[in-house]
């Protein structure tokens, strides 16, 4: 799985001290953005190109919290390719210790002009059956 090193800032926690439960879906997104970035292109560049990728349907399992100061490391890949969506696999591991603290996935579409349903352009397929595959 591709791997992104971030620190929880002390913005990102709750009361308790935790990072708050939210911030693990923004994580998600940044992982899946630098996963793009390292395959080559960019959310941006995808999107100029006519196509978007919304979020069909999203799930997190808390397992240990994250702290302030802590190094979260996002890893990602793609878990599954359907004609019409791809759904990304997401674990956040404590930096140093490797710690599973969460798991998770996205499920995308493939959204053309009009926020019609599209095919993925060949080009952007094979991108995304060349990322790292989701862990289980």
């Amino acid at each position: 799985m591709h791997r992104f090193t971030i620190r929880v800032r002390y913005g990102d926690t709750d009361q308790m001290g935790f990072a708050y439960y939210g911030n693990y879906l923004r994580w998600f997104e940044i992982g899946r953005a630098e996963m793009m970035r390292s395959l080559g292109t960019t959310y941006r560049s995808i999107e100029e190109r006519g196509i978007r990728l919304p979020v069909l349907e999203a799930s997190v399992r808390y397992l240990k919290p994250a702290r302030y100061d802590d190094e979260v490391v996002i890893a990602t890949g793609v878990e599954q390719l359907a004609r019409a969506s791809v759904r990304f696999g997401y674990r956040v591991l404590r930096g140093g210790d490797e710690e599973l603290l969460a798991f998770g996935a996205t499920e995308h579409c493939y959204m053309g002009a009009g926020d019609r349903p599209v095919r993925p352009p060949d080009d952007l397929l094979a991108l995304l059956r060349a990322a790292p595959v989701a862990a289980r």
